[in-house]
């Protein structure tokens, strides 16, 4: 569907007003502001459409053509309508997944706007997930935190604290177990769920930078340290940290077994809270901790799935093009779009309020001032598709039975070699 929003012919310059950045000439200013979306759902659609509309009314020299995409159909129409000149504006995804367009010229390059706008220093937390090859790609817009939810009265009664080492981590482990629970609930049914786990043991044990390194292609997985991370992950196992048969579970078909008690934890995203409160936990009987560090030397990066808009390299209109990207990642727009009636998610502005959530604020506080090691967009985004799906078949195989560890590491070295 396209919605069009007119708001007259007059100069472009108005659409800089806002922003106080001063463009270089030879900045494209030619017809509409053609902004493609994938926000389809009602809610992120309502959002989309207000953007557009609040970025016009402060811009009233900008006439902006807004062609709303249904997600999944975007997936395989973005590179058409990129490679067809049709679009100043896209929406798309953080990390690994920016590759392909980056790799093909398809998106332009935005590092001077970061340093011009200000970006660096409001975006920090985000910009290592926009960089590739040197530059910087495009700005994120809403981002969610995963972490540790845990059953608060489950550890006052067993006299437990959230840990934020991981030799305390193993302790209240061996607590839990003994007094008759899972540490963990999972459902690795979709594969996914394995793949968050071995995001943050990876990064605990080897670093972010090592990690980005591995689904790069660039490390193998018969490397001694990609072994290390799999040798602390059965350490867990080992003591009987997870739910049995796994492999049985979605991620909601796990929830009950921390509902009911029977595992007092769950690393998920932040999307798991509303459930858990809907099943009937109350926020006195939950908590959320940051994974706790492995190796104390190394700073924490954090999986934080983030969306993004981008500029296509052969945009028509760059000067309002990117009036609207900094009009996005504003900390007043930043703090409209995600708060808990519109997207629910977080804003990427450091600048930004966030919803009186006891969650939310969690989330804001650990990704703006606690990820000094960087932010990873998630295993199945970071590593290509075809390895992201052989490597997480690997980890719940590993999880199911960790005797086979040679065996997934040969398969998954095997693939990498194919692969990139």
């Amino acid at each position: 569907m396209r919605s069009i929003y007119k708001t007259g012919a007059a100069a472009l310059a108005a659409a800089t007003m806002l922003t106080g950045v001063a463009y270089a000439e030879g900045h494209g200013v030619s017809g509409p502001l053609r902004i493609f979306s994938d926000m389809s759902n009602p809610a992120p659609r309502a959002v989309m459409e207000g953007m557009v509309e609040r970025f016009t009314a402060e811009n009233p020299g900008v006439e902006v053509e807004l062609v709303i995409t249904d997600r999944e159909a975007w997936k395989t129409q973005i590179r058409n309508v990129l490679q067809s000149g049709t679009a100043d504006v896209v929406n798309w995804y953080a990390g690994n997944r920016m590759g392909p367009y980056v790799d093909a010229g398809l998106f332009m390059d935005i590092s001077d706007l970061w340093e011009e706008g200000g970006l660096s220093e409001t975006l920090a937390s985000t910009q290592g997930a926009m960089t590739m090859d040197g530059g910087i790609w495009g700005v994120p817009y809403t981002y969610y935190q995963w972490g540790v939810y845990y059953r608060e009265d489950i550890f006052a009664e067993l006299g437990l604290e959230a840990p934020t080492t991981w030799e305390e981590e193993l302790a209240n482990c061996a607590a839990i177990v003994e007094s008759g629970r899972s540490c963990y609930t999972i459902g690795t049914q979709f594969l996914w769920t394995a793949g968050g786990w071995f995001d943050y043991l990876n990064m605990r044990t080897n670093g972010y930078d090592f990690h980005m390194a591995l689904t790069a292609g660039e490390v193998e997985w018969t490397d001694p340290r990609v072994r290390a991370t799999f040798e602390n992950w059965q350490t867990l196992i080992d003591m009987g940290a997870f739910i049995d048969d796994h492999q049985s579970y979605s991620w909601q078909e796990a929830l009950p077994f921390m509902v009911n008690g029977e595992a007092a934890a769950y690393l998920m995203g932040n999307f798991a809270v509303a459930p858990l409160r809907e099943a009937g936990l109350s926020d006195d009987q939950l908590g959320f901790y940051q994974f706790p560090q492995i190796d104390p030397a190394i700073e924490p990066g954090e999986d934080a799935p983030t969306d993004t808009f981008h500029i296509a390299a052969n945009a028509e209109n760059v000067e309002a093009a990117e009036a609207f990207l900094l009009f996005v990642t504003s900390a007043e727009n930043q703090t409209l779009i995600n708060n808990g009636d519109n997207l629910g998610q977080l804003p990427v502005n450091s600048g930004s309020a966030v919803d009186d959530d006891e969650f939310l604020n969690a989330g804001f506080d650990m990704l703006s001032n606690n990820a000094g090691g960087g932010i990873a967009q998630f295993f199945d985004r970071d590593a290509p598709a075809e390895m992201a799906q052989v490597a997480m078949q690997g980890f719940q195989q590993f999880m199911i039975d960790p005797s086979t560890l040679d065996q997934v590491l040969m398969i998954l070295e095997q693939a990498r070699g194919r692969i990139y």
